[in-house]
């Protein structure tokens, strides 16, 4: 029987990689149904999907829209747990099937957080990070109480994600989880880490390593106006202008944050004190 968790892989010029990505999904046990969503790549991944796999739901964008495409994903999904993959990372197999039972399990959870190897003897960091979570954890609860996440290592129960209107479009792929966490811990779901959960990440190396730092910038600092009270949003400004100073091609994200300062002055909203508590005992600001 199907596992009730669906794979939403986005993808842009990436063709080869989503080849071998598609290959381990369709071998997993659980059988999840996965859906493709294509970034307006423009060396005919759609094409080569349909070719190889037809049976796979590929959704092409018609632009590259950033960790939003997700959304379209999950809009297509039927099941109701989400787990989203990269074209360049894939889940081990029996670990959405364990996924569901724990969602099944818990339902004041909104999302598990896995742990996700980076090679043989190589873990993410941010999983390290997240196994000593000082926000401890609740009875009963099936890991680590977390506040945030790395997304191709993630499950989602879909109408808590649908809720939140899921990733912000303007954010793009560097940090966009984040926002993402605060708003579902805001709603008041449970997010945990899992470390029995496992996927495997093999970053491309057709990553833009320089264009991913612009927008980790940029949205650290987004999240801060949008969210933060005045005081935190004075120590993360101050310490992304730090980061900048060391590192120049940071300057960029700082740019590109502050002309989205209409939009951030239209749309802020604090989170609640017991959000804005917990991130500053994960000290991010």
């Amino acid at each position: 029987m199907p596992a009730d968790v669906a794979v939403v892989v986005i993808t842009r010029d990436r063709g080869r990689e989503l080849m071998r990505t598609r290959e381990r999904l369709v071998a997993l046990p659980e059988r999840p149904e996965v859906v493709v969503v294509d970034n307006g790549s423009r060396d005919g991944t759609p094409e080569r999907v349909a070719e190889r796999f037809p049976g796979v739901r590929v959704l092409a964008q018609d632009r590259d829209r950033g960790a939003s495409a997700r959304t379209a994903g999950v809009l297509a999904a039927a099941a109701p747990y989400v787990a989203f993959c990269d074209d360049d990372s894939w889940w081990e197999p029996g670990a959405l099937g364990r996924a569901a039972d724990l969602l099944d399990e818990h339902p004041d959870v909104a999302l598990l957080a896995a742990r996700i190897t980076l090679g043989p003897d190589a873990v993410e960091p941010t999983c390290e990070a997240m196994e000593a979570s000082p926000l401890g954890g609740r009875d009963g609860l099936p890991g680590p109480r977390v506040l945030g996440f790395v997304a191709c290592g993630a499950v989602v129960r879909r109408r808590a994600y649908l809720a939140t209107g899921g990733f912000e479009p303007r954010w793009g792929v560097g940090g966009e989880e984040q926002p993402l966490a605060a708003e579902l811990a805001d709603r008041g779901w449970e997010l945990c880490y899992v470390r029995e959960l496992l996927a495997h990440h093999r970053p491309s190396s057709q990553r833009d390593a320089a264009a991913r730092r612009v927008a980790e910038t940029r949205n650290a600092l987004w999240f801060a106006w949008l969210r933060r009270p005045a005081r935190s949003v004075a120590r993360v400004t101050a310490r992304e202008l730090r980061r900048a100073a060391r590192e120049p091609g940071r300057w960029a994200g700082v740019l590109a944050a502050a002309r989205g300062l209409p939009w951030v002055l239209r749309s802020r909203r604090v989170a609640g004190a017991r959000v804005e508590h917990e991130l500053r005992r994960l000290k991010l600001g």
